[in-house]
């Protein structure tokens, strides 16, 4: 996909270098400025136009009267015991989202932190090997939507409900106020958009923010260090093998080997039904050397089961992926808990005895509430769903 396929921005910060050349054409001034512009957004993370110093003053009024400012700010800042960090981030318009640093550890423990692929993944930001030698590298987990539409039932994003979406200049500010948080010794490495929402429900908005964030005379960031995860929207997981020729990480959310316990789990199961979403995973064009990754959160009593495994292996067999295995997360008011350990343990290794490459996901930030399944809107009324444990 290219910008021009595009809908039009909403905003000027979210604009890519032709947009910004039209746009300073109709103004009268010279279309080189549009680079300037969108280096000055991108590698330096600056979208205030008084800090633009090397823009003419008349251009830099004309971009502050045009509405270019930053979209969001960060209201607070959690770090937990293992090096995690939670942003809280306010938007211009006073909603909140969370998005959250996570420092990366060996493959085993952090495995959808540390992408498959050829060995210029472990390059630095803009292909400078130097730049990551001795560098604390750092995934961030990026929101889509303010809240959540999906209800998930073990997930404190979809409590309150879907507030409303973002646009591409929010969901990016996230990645810019993070990287402007790391400290000299830590560089920004991926981004997954594992935080609040659904990025498929956002699909306009994510495609945009992939292309930012990956533009060559911006960020530059990889595409293969970009992983998108979804409850499994089968309609725009085509369309986002169709835009980005599976050059995008793809984790899928399962959750469950059978589709009445899917449902239970994961309401979007009705509309698309666990087989449509395998049969959309086997589509999914998955490039040489890569791996897709199927996430399963273990509840207790529901989907734990050593036949939960047998049927889960079964219906992954001969797909290209790693599977992520997830003790539950604590989220207050679902009644829902994670296994016992032993009962995990086993369920990795029946996986792992059907030939599937299994992690277990390492709790990462729990003490600041920015594990997995953790991130919630503040201050908004909650739907919590209640299971049967049966």
């Amino acid at each position: 996909m290219q910008p021009s396929d595009f809908p039009p921005p909403t905003s000027l910060a979210e604009q890519f270098p032709p947009e910004w050349e039209r746009l300073l054409s109709d103004w009268g001034e010279p279309r080189y400025r549009a680079l300037q512009i969108f280096r000055w957004i991108y590698q330096r993370g600056v979208q205030n136009p008084a800090q633009m110093t090397d823009l003419p003053k008349r251009l830099r009024d004309k971009l502050t009267d045009g509405g270019l400012a930053a979209p969001a700010h960060v209201a607070q800042v959690q770090a937990s015991a293992d090096g995690t960090k939670k942003l809280l981030i306010e938007l211009a318009d006073g909603k909140q989202v969370e998005t959250v640093l996570i420092p990366r550890g060996s493959v085993a423990e952090d495995d959808i932190f540390s992408p498959d692929g050829d060995a210029d993944d472990a390059q630095g930001e803009y292909g400078d090997p130097a730049y990551a030698a001795g560098a604390q590298e750092i995934t961030q987990c990026v929101s889509s939507q303010v809240g959540c539409a999906m209800g998930c039932a073990f997930c404190a994003s979809g409590i309150a409900g879907l507030k409303r979406q973002m646009n591409a200049s929010e969901i990016v500010s996230q990645v810019l106020l993070g990287r402007a948080a790391l400290d000299a010794s830590s560089r920004l490495a991926g981004v997954v958009f594992m935080g609040m929402g659904e990025p498929l429900h956002n699909y306009n908005a994510l495609a945009r923010t992939i292309r930012l964030l990956s533009h060559p005379e911006g960020m530059g960031m990889s595409l293969r260090r970009i992983t998108v995860s979804t409850s499994g929207l089968v309609p725009e997981i085509d369309r986002l093998a169709k835009d980005f020729g599976g050059q995008v990480q793809l984790a899928v959310s399962v959750h469950a080997a059978d589709t009445d316990t899917r449902t239970k789990l994961m309401p979007v199961n009705k509309k698309h039904p666990l087989s449509e979403v395998i049969a959309a995973i086997r589509r999914y064009p998955v490039p040489r050397r890569r791996r897709l990754t199927i996430e399963y959160t273990l509840v207790r009593g529901l989907n734990d089961s050593e036949q939960s495994a047998r049927t889960l292996a079964r219906i992954l067999r001969g797909l290209r992926a790693k599977v992520n295995l997830i003790p539950m997360n604590p989220v207050e008011g679902t009644g829902l808990a994670a296994p016992d350990e032993p009962v995990v343990e086993r369920f990795q290794e029946i996986l792992r005895d059907e030939g599937l490459d299994t992690f277990l996901r390492r709790r990462r930030g729990d003490d600041i509430a920015a594990a997995c399944g953790q991130l919630a809107l503040r201050g908004e009324a909650r739907k919590v769903r209640t299971l049967p444990l049966v």
